[in-house]
């Protein structure tokens, strides 16, 4: 039976969460998603229908995977993360299905290339993040976007390929008036009035 901490969790009778995975406190799984052996699923998490989490993803506290999300092994989402409807990742920057004399691939074959998604961050529906990335700290990835580069921290990118846009409040909206100094930015959101926002 799988890992699940003492305090109250739910999993659907539809998902499905193979024994040796370790499931956090108060984690909700709806149905049919699918969460493989070895993957780390920390607590009050959301995790949406139809998501895939496999083997060796690891995912923190606090964060909300909306429906029919895939999380392929070497990605990494540190706390309080937003990932939108449909958004996929991807583990291998040199995908075959058969080796170069034509035998059908084994896990011994693939070259899995690791993905960090940082504290906060937030990744809009049906974005494509390319492995090998870092989404920094609080960024935001528009919908729809394909993410081929790093995202900086306090970023806005959006499009084919994702490109800077702005910068980004802990709020989610656009900061105006922006300055950058040393590991600080500084700027204007129209909830929250004059942010500083340090850089890690």
């Amino acid at each position: 039976m799988q890992e699940r901490s003492a305090v109250t969790s739910y999993i659907h009778p539809l998902a499905e969460v193979e024994e040796g995975a370790q499931i956090g406190a108060g984690t909700r799984i709806w149905r049919h998603a699918h969460v493989r052996a070895s993957a780390t699923i920390g607590a009050m998490c959301n995790i949406g229908k139809g998501v895939y989490v496999e083997s060796h993803v690891h995912i923190g506290a606090r964060v909300k995977i909306q429906n029919h999300v895939s999380l392929f092994e070497g990605v990494t989402v540190e706390d309080g993360v937003f990932i939108g409807p449909h958004v996929c990742f991807t583990n291998d920057l040199y995908p075959r299905a058969i080796t170069p004399d034509g035998q059908l691939k084994g896990s011994e074959d693939w070259e899995i290339t690791p993905t960090l998604v940082k504290y906060g961050a937030s990744i809009g529906a049906n974005a494509v993040v390319v492995c090998g990335v870092t989404i920094g700290t609080f960024a935001l990835v528009g919908a729809g976007s394909v993410v081929t580069k790093d995202v900086a921290p306090y970023t806005l990118v959006l499009g084919n390929p994702a490109r800077f846009r702005g910068y980004i409040c802990r709020c989610a909206r656009r900061l105006s008036s922006v300055t950058k100094d040393a590991n600080v930015l500084i700027g204007m959101c129209e909830i929250c009035g004059w942010v500083n926002l340090h850089f890690e």
